[in-house]
């Protein structure tokens, strides 16, 4: 009974997907808008969807009008830079409620988002878990929370400079505390391009978001099993989601040797 109690605690810690591959459902043509600002400054992408009829990738919108609006009143104009993307030193600040508008022929798309307090890694290990009959890798990520208000976290496995693992959590269940995401790897005796391998470099970007950022990426995580695109971020129809968040970074190297069991 203990162990059935502990494989499903394991269980409610492992909400985690392999690569954030948005693939979304549209019959036609539609505008994607994806948008951070963050301690280093604002990056946003503006693209098209193409209808489900039509093989190709979407489409790179090069002349959007993109403006960044911060509660107390400044204004910045973002630049575009290229294949989409527009760039700009415009840094956020902690408390602070920006909102992102572009405008894209005649169409405006906007939405908000409250710049959070920068959060705190506490560890990362990779651990050997049995789970029934199988052995398994994880990933256990430890999080300080931010203290006395309620929070919400984004964190983004990277490996070798790709997408590997992402999660959201909030911290409902242990508050002011220690907080635990467990990041499925893969099965002992697995073989094939998921598998590390010694040498790979893992980078975890780990991002504290505000609720409509979880929302939206928690509603991503259900995108596989629903056929449906996530809920609304922006006004004006776009698809996409705009994050105001303060961010921090942690780089290492994978070798199986550092690999611990966990014998529970």
């Amino acid at each position: 009974m203990r162990r059935l109690l502990y494989i499903i605690g394991i269980l409610g810690l492992m909400s985690c997907t392999k690569e954030i591959s948005i693939d979304y459902h549209s019959h036609d043509t539609r505008y994607v808008v994806e948008g951070t600002i963050n301690n280093d400054g604002t990056e946003i992408r503006v693209s098209t969807t193409n209808a489900m009829e039509d093989n190709a990738t979407g489409s790179d919108v090069n002349n959007a009008t993109v403006t960044m609006t911060a509660d107390d009143g400044t204004t910045a104009t973002i630049p575009f830079v290229r294949n989409g993307y527009y760039r700009s030193k415009f840094a956020g600040i902690a408390g602070t409620v920006y909102k992102l508008d572009v405008e894209v022929e005649g169409q405006h798309f906007t939405s908000t988002s409250t710049m959070q307090r920068t959060p705190k890694m506490n560890e990362f290990k990779l651990v050997w878990k049995k789970m029934l009959t199988e052995r398994y890798l994880f990933g256990d990520l430890r999080l300080q929370d931010i203290p006395n208000e309620s929070n919400w976290y984004f964190m983004h496995i990277y490996r070798n400079g790709l997408g590997y693992r992402w999660a959201v959590m909030k911290d409902d269940k242990n508050p002011n505390k220690e907080l635990q995401q467990l990041f499925t790897f893969f099965r002992d005796g697995q073989h094939d391009n998921d598998v590390l391998q010694d040498g790979d470099e893992l980078h975890i970007v780990i991002r504290a978001i505000d609720q409509r950022v979880y929302d939206y990426l928690y509603s991503m995580q259900q995108m596989s099993s629903t056929a449906t695109n996530p809920i609304d971020n922006f006004t004006g129809g776009c698809l996409g989601y705009f994050s105001a968040n303060s961010e921090i970074e942690y780089y290492q190297d994978f070798y199986y040797r550092d690999v611990t069991e966990d014998d529970e």
